[in-house]
């Protein structure tokens, strides 16, 4: 929380909360909220598809879920296309 009151007194847009807990964030957005909503704040770190409910529910602007991206894994495809012998267009200009 004293980061976050040193961030706020340098006049950012954007706030990122990350590895917050819950408690912090909330007590985070109540902070922010009593100055009139100075900036937008986002919670990152350790944000899954499982705890994304609970960290929005806290009253944070926008949330981060870098599992979404770090942990996909690739799958191999290949496709074949058949296309259609084209005829040459008619032109009736002279």
């Amino acid at each position: 929380m004293e980061e976050f009151e040193e961030a706020l007194r340098a006049g950012p847009d954007i706030v990122m909360l990350d590895e917050f807990s819950l408690a912090d964030m909330r007590a985070a957005v109540a902070r922010n909220n009593s100055n009139g909503h100075r900036v937008t704040v986002r919670a990152s770190g350790s944000v899954t598809l499982e705890t994304v409910r609970s960290v929005a529910e806290t009253g944070v602007d926008c949330i981060s879920i870098g599992s979404i991206t770090k942990h996909v894994r690739a799958v191999e495809l290949s496709m074949r296309l058949a296309f259609a012998s084209r005829q040459q267009p008619t032109s009736n200009a002279r």
